[in-house]
């Protein structure tokens, strides 16, 4: 390779690595949606009855049926890396505004003050309740920011934090 190929080479990597992009983690990736596991998972149709993330919160018993409603994101990277887990955020709040030089507009951090009575946990579950270890993006083929309705069963912690063991996520157009 000559020293200008490999100066032009050293160059893409570094600016491939320095950009900032705007859009959602894990955002154009070939493996979205790629498990074929996956579609055991994903409701055709939306289920009735959703909840927001706030009223869920303050309703939900442990061991409750429920449907949730909500925005994943919450964090800087709101997914749990190779298992189907993802934090969801009640649609109430609005993701930072890109336009305002947030990298990273799915972490609300415009909101953090009310980010954790706003949020819930999900992990997407099998028949037998074990967690299903396929990271939700490649799983469910989604993306932080992405409206979804999740269908499973209430479980809280001392803290009173909300976590849904889905059994079904239906994908918002």
């Amino acid at each position: 390779m000559t020293r200008n190929a490999c100066f032009a080479a050293l160059a893409a990597v570094l600016l491939a690595g320095c950009s900032q992009s705007n859009e959602p983690v894990g955002s154009g990736s070939a493996d979205r949606g790629s498990d074929p596991a996956g579609s055991k998972y994903v409701l055709a149709a939306e289920p009735a009855g959703a909840l927001g993330i706030v009223e869920a919160r303050e309703t939900a018993q442990n061991d409750d049926e429920v449907v949730l409603i909500g925005r994943i994101g919450g964090d800087t990277d709101p997914f749990v890396e190779g298992i189907a887990a993802f934090t969801l955020v009640d649609l109430s709040l609005e993701p930072c505004p890109a336009d305002e030089g947030c990298p990273t507009p799915w972490d609300y951090c415009c909101d953090l003050s009310k980010l954790p009575s706003h949020k819930a946990t999900v992990k997407v579950v099998d028949q037998q309740g074990r967690l299903v270890s396929v990271d939700a993006r490649k799983l469910l083929g989604v993306d932080a920011l992405a409206t979804v309705v999740v269908r499973g069963t209430a479980k809280r912690d001392e803290a009173g934090n909300l976590t849904v063991l889905a059994d079904g996520v239906y994908l918002k157009p």
